[in-house]
């Protein structure tokens, strides 16, 4: 059994896309029509941006979600998984190519997405914290005890846990973290608070979008960020992917989920290779590559 993986944000690069926009003319299709749903020039931007031209949350989430869905598209009968996951941004590529929702339907969604978590961040300056080298239980308790707003939002692999909250309550746990033993408790050059309830704002209006949206039930299982657990009823996906936003991102236990149903095998769809590392670290024991297209 195998089980496809799709990337969030973080897995952007300079140049991302151009190869597959050479090979495959349906990548050339898929890059114009993105162009014309989200009314700027996305493909210039990627081919011929800088890296901070792709750090905008407008630019990097609908780029992120188109090359993953194009590698997939490009794979043709090879794409056949028994169940998906997507790290946070990378549910709605995995709810594309599972038929869950259209192309253009989570294009869409991935775009008012990134603007309403724009907003939320302009609202409320927050940021995020990558913490090494300690239990998820003892960085929980520190989160718990910091005042202000500091919770838990990427369970990553043992040993790598993100926090999210507001500047202060991140600075004040980042110390408390170190004292605590952490190997690092490193700030993250991000916009904002993401899984985090200072994105209060931005899943109220994603809500709206998501609720308004036909979804389907997928060809197979989705391991969802906010659970960890398989589904396949398009209520509860659309219920789970609305709070997602201010929840976190479950990636240990999803992937140990999928190991205890007797999935062995890992691919990761789409640009990077974050998830391969992760679930590298997650277990020795499984088979881990990238798409092979």
């Amino acid at each position: 059994m195998k089980a496809y993986l799709f990337p969030g944000q973080g897995s952007q690069f300079p140049g991302m896309g151009r190869d597959l926009f050479d090979r495959f003319e349906m990548a050339k299709e898929m890059f114009q029509a993105t162009d014309e749903i989200l009314g700027f020039d996305l493909s210039a931007i990627l081919f011929d941006g800088t890296e901070e031209d792709l750090k905008q949350t407008r630019v990097t989430q609908p780029a992120i979600y188109l090359h993953s869905v194009i590698t997939a598209k490009v794979m043709g009968t090879d794409y056949q998984p028994d169940a998906v996951a997507g790290h946070s941004l990378g549910e709605f590529s995995a709810l594309a190519v599972t038929g869950a929702i259209d192309f253009e339907s989570g294009l869409k969604l991935v775009s008012q997405r990134a603007e309403a978590m724009q907003k939320a961040c302009n609202i409320s300056k927050g940021t995020m914290a990558a913490v090494l080298g300690l239990e998820d239980n003892k960085v929980e308790e520190i989160c718990q005890k910091t005042s202000g707003v500091v919770v838990a939002a990427n369970y990553n692999c043992p040993g790598q846990l993100v926090i999210s909250g507001s500047l202060d309550a991140i600075t004040s746990a980042c110390k408390d973290l170190k004292a605590a033993g952490a190997r690092r408790a490193l700030v993250l050059p991000v916009g904002g608070a993401f899984h985090s309830p200072l994105m209060e704002p931005a899943k109220t209006e994603l809500a709206n979008a998501i609720d308004s949206t036909n979804f389907s039930t997928p060809m197979c299982p989705i391991y969802q960020n906010t659970t960890a657990s398989a589904e396949t009823d398009p209520n509860e996906i659309k219920k789970n992917l609305i709070t997602q936003l201010t929840s976190p991102v479950r990636w240990t236990q999803s992937i140990n989920s999928m190991i205890e149903m007797g999935i062995k095998k890992y691919i990761e769809v789409g640009p990077g290779k974050v998830l391969q590392g992760l679930v590298r670290k997650i277990s020795n024991e499984v088979g881990v590559s990238g798409a092979d297209i």
